[in-house]
């Protein structure tokens, strides 16, 4: 054991703020639990304000992986082709929410169909969950230019939808369980679970990831290890309470507690099977990602196959840790 962990890198990872974000919540538990000391690696972890600043640490070199939406990366990501990105771990579908429609307009709002003319209110503006909702306008022979999107922040959001102050919601977890919960609201379309998102779209995508550059990627036992650890946290996810998480992680994941327990039952169902990510997913992502708002044109996207590095990922699922 030893003479591994001499072997293994030192890794830096960035992730995409905020900490209580649900989507990057393993690489946090991972970390906390010791989960990549276990595996024999030292991993220090920066958080960046949003999506685009994790694209950007590993375009600067700044990090050695990064976890950050797939759309942050294609966009503000590496350009050149000897530094382009690399997936090595897939973390969700698409990003956790629901459009939801409060009880009060659901006579009004039956179907994507009746949208057009109606307020949407959303958490931010430009956030990855607008790309979804455009390709399923699209989908629908609808244009997002048809509906007036109003950003209200999250918690002015449910109140949104709470009141009735909107039509439909793109409302996050745990927010939108919690809506749905109270009989609040009744959900249009569901992009909370990969299933959702398959039943939603009719293909399957990835948003968040782990990404690493292509002239700067970790030793491939290091990526194995790392994904060891991950797959790991997946599991203590979707097992361990609520308080006994709670203990581990640092405040500014946690608090309030009450709703981290809320975040962290709707976060139990969101992960990708095994953190894998095929090129068909690749490519109906960009896809989506390109018809909701086209790329830089300094952008260079590399295909779907070059842009996976899975490898390291497939031994962490077949082999034993230590071999």
């Amino acid at each position: 054991m030893l003479l591994l962990i001499i072997l293994l890198q030192t890794l830096i990872l960035a992730i995409a703020g905020p900490a209580t974000s649900p989507e990057y919540l393993p690489l946090r538990v991972a970390d906390a639990e010791g989960l990549f000391t276990r595996e024999g690696l030292e991993v220090t972890i920066r958080t960046t304000r949003a999506e685009p600043g994790a694209a950007e640490a590993l375009v600067q070199g700044q990090a050695d992986l990064v976890a950050t939406s797939l759309d942050a990366m294609l966009r503000f990501g590496p350009r050149s082709a000897n530094q382009g990105p690399r997936l090595v771990f897939g973390l969700t579908a698409a990003p956790p929410v629901a459009l939801l429609v409060p009880t009060s307009q659901a006579s009004l709002v039956k179907s994507l169909n009746d949208l057009p003319g109606t307020k949407v209110g959303v958490s931010s503006p430009g956030a990855p969950e607008h790309a979804w909702f455009g390709w399923l306008l699209a989908q629908s022979g609808l244009s997002i230019a048809q509906v007036s999107v109003v950003s209200y922040g999250t918690r002015g959001l449910v109140g949104a939808v709470e009141g009735g102050d909107v039509h439909a919601g793109l409302v996050p977890e745990p927010f939108a369980s919690r809506l749905l919960a109270d009989g609040r609201a009744t959900a249009l379309l569901d992009l909370r679970t990969p299933a959702g998102v398959t039943q939603a779209l009719g293909v399957s995508t990835v948003n968040a990831a782990v990404f690493a550059r292509a002239d700067r990627r970790p030793r491939d036992q290091s990526l194995t290890a790392f994904a060891r650890a991950v797959l790991a946290a997946e599991q203590r996810i979707a097992t361990t309470g609520a308080e006994e998480l709670v203990a581990r992680l640092g405040k500014r994941i946690t608090t309030p507690t009450e709703e981290f327990t809320a975040r962290l039952e709707a976060t139990r169902r969101i992960y990708l099977t095994d953190g894998l990510v095929t090129s068909d997913q690749l490519r109906e992502s960009i896809a989506l990602i390109r018809a909701h708002q086209p790329l830089p044109a300094t952008a260079r996207v590399p295909a779907p196959a070059e842009l996976l590095h899975v490898e390291p990922l497939r031994r962490a699922l077949t082999a034993p840790a230590g071999r």
